[in-house]
């Protein structure tokens, strides 16, 4: 990653999120700087409403159920590292002296685990890791669609992996400038704000 990194680049989870959809929405927000405009999506609407109120959910339950012995909310965290920045809803201390994050989703659970979520949770991992010096084994995301229903994911090197892999091609299409191949669902871009100027 160094050949390419220059001083003060950052990404976030959330531009990781649009990464792993398609990789040219990184391109046109980080190159070509033309915003989405997402404050018009409902979904993105409702989730900044649930995250307002996330303090107010189950707040018990990370003790009783977690095994969690105290909690941080809403931590702003980066890594000068990874070019890595984000605010993580919730920082768990856990019983065993390992830290994991813990993320609220305005979503329903489909019986399995998004690999966008399970990506997201781990670069969380890695700015926990990285500024609080603990080891992160895992992480918990909150469906608040199904009944406020937490999973539990549990990372491996090669998740950590994944995630600088992805990172590190982010981050040469923000700094070198170059046009990636689109997404292979041509179903993602019916509804994509960019399909117009998307060639």
């Amino acid at each position: 990653m160094e050949e390419i990194i220059k001083e003060g680049v950052y990404i976030t989870p959330s531009e990781v999120m649009e990464y792993l959809y398609c990789p040219r929405f990184i391109y046109f927000m980080n190159c070509l700087s033309i915003p989405q405009h997402e404050e018009q999506r409902y979904k993105v609407l409702m989730g900044r409403e649930i995250h307002e109120k996330k303090s107010k959910i189950n707040k018990e339950y990370l003790r009783k159920k977690l095994h969690c012995t105290k909690k941080e909310i809403s931590v702003y965290l980066a890594s000068d590292k990874y070019h890595l920045k984000g605010i993580i809803d919730e920082v768990l201390f856990l019983e065993d002296g390992t830290l994991a994050p813990f993320d609220y989703k305005f979503a329903e659970y489909k019986d399995r685990l998004f690999r966008t979520h399970k990506i997201q949770s781990i670069l969380y991992a890695i700015l926990i890791k990285e500024n609080y010096h603990y080891e992160v084994n895992k992480g918990y995301i909150c469906y608040t669609r199904s009944k406020n229903l937490v999973k539990e994911i549990f990372f491996t090197e090669r998740d950590f992996r994944t995630a600088f892999n992805v990172i590190e091609e982010m981050l040469r299409i923000i700094q070198l400038g170059y046009y990636p191949k689109g997404t292979s669902y041509s179903a993602k871009c019916i509804d994509c704000c960019y399909k117009n100027i998307c060639v």
